[in-house]
């Protein structure tokens, strides 16, 4: 009977894909491919299951991607604009760029890009605005002017603004802004607008650009640099990952090598559901995660719990961090691995994550992109776990970064439901493909072999900072990783994904 089901399970799955998928969904993927790119460093290393395949080199810094509703990959160049990427899908998930064209001609556009749920307007970001364009996926080209929408955010440091057209709450543009240095007091002031991220209405906006310090729904502020932001399908939450803080001492010693660590901090919702954790203070520059807790001196704390910096005194101590006082991050990660984005598949399951790596540990970590389990809106592991993220994508060589080695930056599904990643340092985009050309979207739905083991996996270290390293079951190969489909579906897919899953992943 169970094997029936899953039989039964496996044709509604193909049939709710359709057309466009089938050449993704059923084939396996071909060891090699004519177009195959290869890499100047070490092919990466990969999870079981999957494969990390280059389709695209020699572009300028690409940071937040994109696909537009006729499937072409729209990148954000840093400090070049906005380029649209053709691909040619040969089958068996040989994929290569048909050809390149230039739609924004910005050299101040740096990371942020989203498009409306109709695919006719387009949005970017620079560190002062954010801009959007009337777009035609057509012609690959802008077909308006651009328009201001938000102004008033120029800072030094952490320049990047990411954003997001949240499904539940169709009408708000959600955008992220980091602070102006490592350890930034005005982000101390709610007024000033630093490290903080904040909901725009444009259905009510006038010709005025809103100005970020001043206007906006407040989701969280005391956020050193939440990159990545994204939608939790089924419940509309929130979730940001942020860069903490460099050169940490606590007491007069040294704790930065594994202190304080990344987080994924949950903002609440914009759909009507209440939570307490909107517009809190969610710690910086006063208060951070610990995540080596065995090396922060006077410290009683366990791993996600917030503590101080510095010379403790009356007014500044670890009771200012408790959870009266500041919103510790739901999950916390290896400090300094650098998330860069955050995204979920369409059933819910699985937040995809993109470390972009250290510069300031002796060790090199991060490098990787990694997947987090997640059910009914929340992730599946505790608040203290230390192997919440597993290691899907790594470098295989990471003595050899940061120069040597890819960086992840943006996360992309495409209509077949294959993810895609950009490279910022080495210019390039890969796709992640399952090796059995089977979809991702079920990963995560607690079916045998969906995700790897988590300790299999040292993308979320552990309590002494050992550095990350590929995982045990993992392999390498020169085309490298399937990881993870968004699923074009929705909800009926994600009912046959969890019958599905082990054929899944």
């Amino acid at each position: 009977m169970m094997r029936t089901s899953a039989i039964i399970a496996y044709t509604a799955a193909t049939l709710l894909t359709g057309a466009a998928a089938a050449s993704s969904s059923t084939t396996a993927i071909a060891a090699t491919c004519s177009s195959t790119l290869t890499a100047s460093y070490a092919a990466p290393s990969v999870a079981s299951g999957y494969v990390a395949r280059l389709v695209a080199n020699n572009l300028t810094k690409p940071r937040g991607i994109m696909f537009d509703s006729n499937g072409a990959l729209l990148v954000v160049e840093q400090n070049v604009g906005i380029t649209a990427l053709t691909l040619a899908d040969a089958g068996q998930g040989c994929l290569s760029v048909a050809s390149r064209k230039t739609v924004i001609n910005d050299s101040t556009l740096n990371h942020g890009i989203e498009l409306s749920s109709d695919g006719a307007t387009l949005y970017a970001s620079s560190p002062e605005s954010v801009y959007s364009w009337s777009y035609s996926a057509q012609s690959q080209t802008n077909t308006s002017s651009p328009k201001t929408l938000v102004s008033n955010m120029t800072t030094s440091d952490h320049t990047t603004r990411t954003l997001l057209l949240p499904q539940h709450a169709p009408g708000l543009l959600v955008v992220t802004r980091g602070s102006t240095a490592n350890i930034d007091p005005l982000a101390e002031d709610i007024t000033t607008g630093h490290s903080q991220i904040k909901a725009f209405n444009l259905t009510n906006q006038t010709s005025t650009p809103y100005d970020f310090d001043t206007a906006g729904l407040l989701l969280g502020w005391g956020l050193r640099n939440d990159v990545g932001i994204a939608e939790e399908p089924l419940s509309g939450g929130l979730y940001s990952v942020e860069n903490s803080v460099d050169q940490m001492t606590r007491l007069g010693v040294d704790i930065h090598q594994n202190n304080p660590g990344e987080e994924m901090n949950f903002l609440g919702y914009l759909n009507g559901t209440y939570s307490p954790n909107q517009g809190r203070n969610f710690g910086y520059p006063e208060c951070y995660a610990a995540w080596n807790v065995s090396a922060i001196p006077e410290f009683n704390g366990t791993v996600g719990m917030q503590f101080a910096i510095g010379s403790l005194n009356s007014t500044d101590n670890d009771t200012t961090c408790d959870a009266a006082n500041r919103q510790a991050p739901r999950l916390t990660f290896q400090a300094h691995m650098a998330p860069l984005d955050i995204l979920f598949n369409s059933a819910g399951t699985a937040a995809w994550v993109t470390f972009h790596g250290s510069w300031d540990r002796t060790d090199p970590v991060g490098y990787k992109v990694s997947v987090v389990e997640f059910v009914n809106g929340d992730a599946v592991q505790a608040s203290d776990s230390l192997t919440a993220a597993v290691d899907i994508v790594t470098n295989a060589n990471q003595s050899a970064c940061p120069t040597g080695c890819f960086r992840p930056v943006g996360l992309a599904w495409d209509k077949a439901g294959r993810l895609f990643m950009s490279s910022d340092a080495t210019g390039e985009v890969y796709a992640i493909l399952r090796d059995d050309g089977s979809q991702v979207s079920a990963a995560g739905s607690n079916a045998t072999g969906t995700i790897p083991s988590a300790t299999a996996s040292s993308g979320s270290g552990t309590s002494g900072g050992a550095s990350s390293t590929a995982s045990a079951t993992a392999k390498s190969g020169a085309e490298s990783v399937r990881m993870g489909l968004r699923g074009v579906v929705g909800g009926g897919l994600a009912v046959v994904g969890g019958l599905l899953a082990f054929a899944m992943l």
